[in-house]
């Protein structure tokens, strides 16, 4: 890791992210904003929602990722009856090869580099909080012992929009705790002839690991010490308290939205971008930068009233408005 650290550079750091995404390319077909923020995400050490219809290849472009970096990858299958203990592990009793027994701690499926949780809202509340220690301190805690959970560490997440029955919403502090949230569309036409010529061959893509974990690491500690201009810092500050009902930035605010984004957005925004700029070979943050991501950084986490429920305004659509409206200078 020390050799790759100290010969990093934005140029580095750039070729080597699209090396990812070019071995990710070879599997997904089109969708290059949903493997753009993908990748940000984990180059900014945060954790993924991906929310889509069934059939989108969620589940495959996560894989993807594991394979293109060389991550030890766990994917756990959400459902109503899967208990906590199921994906953090749990005690079991073994013999110690004396004559005498003792308790073993399994682990679970969480102790993976990258863990995909597979339509993760069909879990009851008591199995998806299992996940918030992981997410946020990364390690997790059985009986009076806390094991640290490997670095890297990432939950890309799936939940389909549509079904509905049998499901239960993320709660708010859950939702918080995912750095974007990304809709997976529906592939156009083109794309979707191609993915028909892709899959219904006997040739398969090989992805071929392009990074290692040491690297990504290394990559992940440059990202963050990208510069970032004081005017971008406090212009994300107003973008995000424009996003509470008590501010007068944007009507409508005040009209659909029940609560605005935490604090944990500011701090998203400003990480992603910095993987944003380096990125497109720059050095430093702009308030380009922040318009790129603040859609799916705050969409999750706007909670809309029932008249905003009523009247079908989607947080996408106030999001929009408040980049439009708010100032990148302070007014006064």
């Amino acid at each position: 890791m020390n050799e790759f650290q100290n010969s990093i550079d934005p140029d580095t750091f750039r070729e080597t992210a699209n090396a990812i995404e070019a071995e990710v390319g070879k599997v997904i077909v089109g969708q290059e904003p949903v493997v753009r923020h993908v990748l940000i995400g984990i180059l900014s050490r945060g954790h993924v929602l991906l929310e889509g219809v069934p059939g989108l290849g969620k589940t495959i472009l996560i894989r993807s990722f594991g394979q293109a970096m060389a991550l030890n990858f766990s994917r756990v299958q959400f459902t109503p009856d899967l208990m906590p203990a199921d994906i953090t592990g749990t005690e079991i009793m073994e013999d110690t090869g004396d004559g005498h027994r003792a308790f073993r701690f399994q682990r679970g499926p969480l102790f993976a580099n990258l863990v995909l949780a597979d339509e993760i809202n069909r879990a009851t509340p008591k199995t998806q909080s299992a996940l918030l220690e992981a997410m946020q301190e990364h390690t997790v805690t059985a009986g009076n012992a806390t094991y640290p959970l490997p670095a890297p560490f990432f939950v890309l997440a799936t939940q389909n929009p549509i079904e509905q029955e049998g499901t239960y919403p993320l709660p708010e502090a859950q939702l918080d705790r995912f750095m974007f949230k990304v809709n997976v569309p529906f592939p156009t036409e083109n794309d979707l002839v191609e993915i028909i010529s892709r899959t219904t061959s006997d040739v398969e893509p090989s992805i071929k690991a392009v990074v290692s974990d040491q690297q990504l690491l290394a990559m992940q500690d440059f990202a963050r010490r990208i510069p970032v201009p004081s005017p971008v810092s406090q212009y994300v500050g107003r973008l995000v308290i424009a996003t509470h009902p008590a501010s007068d930035a944007l009507p409508a605010v005040g009209h659909f939205v029940r609560y605005g984004a935490s604090p944990r957005s500011a701090q998203s925004m400003i990480l992603g971008a910095k993987v944003t700029a380096l990125l497109d070979g720059r050095f430093n943050v702009s308030f380009e930068d922040i318009a790129a991501i603040a859609p799916a950084t705050l969409r999750h986490r706007l909670l809309l009233n029932f008249e905003g429920q009523a009247e079908g305004i989607s947080p996408d659509d106030i999001i929009t408005e408040l980049i439009k409206t708010v100032p990148a200078y302070p007014t006064s």
